[in-house]
């Protein structure tokens, strides 16, 4: 996925930007995290333009939530749970967002851009509950900009020192496959003897 994004960012500039971030906020997850810090980086480089790379990326997701929102909003569930898992959207995708707008509500749209999954969901529960449209679109745009900001602020500063903190980055990227790998050994471990216990008590109801 990274190196998919990368050269497409690397031959498409801001337009792939854009479409990126639209393709993600329609719910095919190619995450924002990675393609704004990666256009951040270019822009750092001098081959994209800062201010461009801002407005595509939130400019994409305000489209790419429009539409699923309209989706949801004219289909509802049984588009998003039929025709949609063919692209990646799942019960969860969507339990989740829903969790988090019938808690919050409007804010929901607006704070949800800065939550990784939540924030390429959150447009379907919008459109289910047939939030106010031009509401809608103001605090995408605007949660979007300001994620999309950081994003890119953080690759550009990386760009900008790229002698200095790729060695720190290096180690830490080591550091943190070492804790996945260990993350997914633990929970792998974990279950099983979940499963076991579960089959033990079963065996002796039985």
């Amino acid at each position: 996925m990274g190196q998919l994004i990368t050269n497409w960012v690397t031959s498409g500039g801001t337009i792939a930007v854009l479409l990126l971030m639209a393709i993600n906020a329609c719910g095919i997850p190619f995450p924002s995290e990675v393609t704004m810090p990666l256009a951040g980086y270019f822009a750092a480089t001098g081959r994209l333009n800062v201010v461009a790379v801002v407005l595509a990326g939130a400019g994409g997701n305000l489209i790419g939530s429009l539409v699923a929102y309209g989706l949801a909003r004219r289909f509802g569930r049984p588009l998003l749970l039929g025709p949609g898992r063919r692209v990646g959207i799942s019960p969860s995708h969507l339990d989740l967002a829903d969790r988090w707008f019938a808690r919050f509500g409007y804010p929901a749209v607006f704070f949800g851009r800065f939550l990784p999954v939540v924030t390429t969901y959150i447009s379907f529960p919008a459109g289910l509950a047939r939030l106010q449209p031009v509401a809608f679109a103001v605090l995408t745009f605007a949660g979007a900009l300001v994620w999309c900001s950081a994003l890119t602020a953080l690759g550009y500063a990386v760009g900008a020192n790229y002698d200095k903190v790729s060695g720190p980055i290096g180690k830490a990227a080591i550091v943190l496959a070492v804790l996945v790998v260990i993350g997914l050994v633990v929970w792998y471990v974990r279950g099983r003897r979940s499963r076991a216990r579960a089959a033990a008590t079963e065996r002796s109801a039985s």
